[in-house]
Formats: C-alpha cells, sequence, structure tokens
C-alpha cells in the first residue's frame, strides 16, 4: 500500500457540519489511496461558494465556483497536492445526480487524485480513458459508476 499523508481541512461556513460528516478521515484516506499508485503528500480543503470561486478566477482565469480544483506540484518521486473542492457545488451536484453527499466526494476525490498524477481529459480520447479509470476506481470501492 502506498504511504498517503493527508492534510484535511474545512472552511468555516454554515454547512461545514454537513460536509465534515460526509468526510470522515478514514474514508478519504480510503478513497485517495484507491486512486493513487504512489506515495502521496494531499491537502484536501472543503470550502464556501466565495473561497472555490477566487481560486477558480484566480488560477484557471474562470469567474464561477466549480466542483473540484486540483493544484498538482509533483508527480516523482512522490505525488503532491492541494484538492480544493467547493461543498455548495458538491452539494448541489449530488442532488441534481441522486447521489450521496459521500457518494459524490468520494467521485471528486478520486477525480482529482488522478489529476495530480497526470490524468486529464482535455480531449475526447483522454476523457473516455480517465472516465473508466474513475468507473473502475468507484467500483472497487463499492459504488456505483458515478457516469
Amino acid at each position: 500500500m502506498n504511504k498517503l499523508t493527508l492534510s484535511l481541512q474545512f472552511a468555516k461556513f454554515p454547512e461545514s457540519a454537513l460536509h465534515r460528516a460526509a468526510l470522515p478521515r478514514h474514508k478519504v484516506m480510503r478513497w485517495l489511496r484507491a486512486a493513487l499508485q504512489s506515495d502521496a503528500e494531499l491537502t484536501v480543503r472543503i470550502v464556501d461558494a466565495a473561497e472555490g470561486q477566487a481560486l477558480n478566477r484566480d488560477y484557471r482565469k474562470k469567474d464561477y465556483a466549480t466542483n473540484v480544483l486540483t493544484f498538482d506540484y509533483t508527480q516523482e518521486p512522490v505525488v503532491t497536492a492541494d484538492l480544493v473542492l467547493c461543498a455548495p457545488v458538491v452539494a448541489k451536484e449530488a442532488e441534481e445526480q441522486g447521489k450521496t453527499l459521500e457518494e459524490h466526494y468520494a467521485h471528486l476525490l478520486v477525480h482529482g487524485a488522478l489529476h495530480a498524477q497526470g490524468w486529464d481529459h482535455d480531449e475526447d480520447e483522454d476523457a473516455q480513458v480517465m472516465e473508466l479509470r474513475e468507473s473502475d476506481i468507484m467500483a472497487r470501492l463499492g459504488f456505483d459508476n458515478p457516469y
């Protein structure tokens, strides 16, 4: 099993307790480990819409809050990255997709961990390969196909 050093952070916002309850540390570790192919040092931060929008605007030049942002720093010999998940966006998407909050967080953490390792979905072929990988990981974790 790969070594994972995790910093799990929750910004202060009105619904933070609900999101903290959906993300027990042992489950977050399990979900991330399932997606990692090497040792990793990851920070997972759960933020409100304002922080999510500011980060997406400042770093991606897109002025809206998105579900997950991956800031990858190194891939070898250790994967180092920050995964920032925007709680209101995740909650809205989970409801729209008929998923539990836990299930959607699991998928987005797997998705972000794959990005941290160099996976991408900008091209159609890359997107299909990445989605297949995500679906396989989610199945091994006991979740339905996220797509």
